[in-house]
């Protein structure tokens, strides 16, 4: 598994779109918190990937992705707040491992790929939010980031179903 990062002219291409929609559907099928619950609402997911894609290609936001040699398994993204206040940090959104690679390192893998892409940014901080209930501060916290804050009931995953999210910040 390896890493890469997508540049603007790669992240219109097709056959990288599809596997990441692969990732994203499977991902949330399997009850991964991105962004979505179960069953996966592919034609929402599409059209989010699309404008990740989109600001990708126009520049503004990092793909990081895993390949396995075959295909496109992982993604994450750093991005921009908009502000030239915050240019020296970027949130860390919508990582993610196909279910089948999942288990053997490859999150950490993404999430190196990701500091490693920060910091030749020359960025001093990543943030990202978890969705609480589902133990992910036991994978971030051993790659150094640290609970900064909850937003209590920010998520609601059923009509009576609310988790806090919860924010995590890590220093470069």
């Amino acid at each position: 598994m390896k890493y890469l990062v997508i540049d603007s002219d790669e992240a219109l291409d097709p056959s990288l779109r599809a596997d990441l929609l692969d990732t994203w559907v499977a991902a949330t099928n399997a009850g991964g918190a991105v962004g979505y619950t179960p069953p996966a609402p592919v034609e929402r997911i599409a059209e989010n990937l699309d404008g990740a894609l989109g600001r990708v290609a126009a520049g503004l936001d990092l793909l990081g992705v895993l390949h396995t040699g075959e295909r496109y398994a992982g993604m994450g993204l750093l991005v921009r707040s908009g502000s030239t206040l915050n240019a020296h940090w970027r949130t860390v959104l919508r990582v993610m491992v196909h279910p089948g690679h999942q288990g053997n390192g490859a999150g950490r893998v993404l999430m190196e790929g990701l500091r490693g892409s920060a910091v030749d940014l020359g960025l001093e901080q990543l943030q990202l939010t978890i969705r609480d209930g589902l133990g992910l501060e036991k994978f971030y916290g051993p790659l150094g980031y640290r609970v900064v804050g909850t937003h209590p009931r920010a998520i609601r995953v059923a009509p009576d179903d609310y988790r806090d999210e919860i924010m995590l910040v890590k220093d470069l």
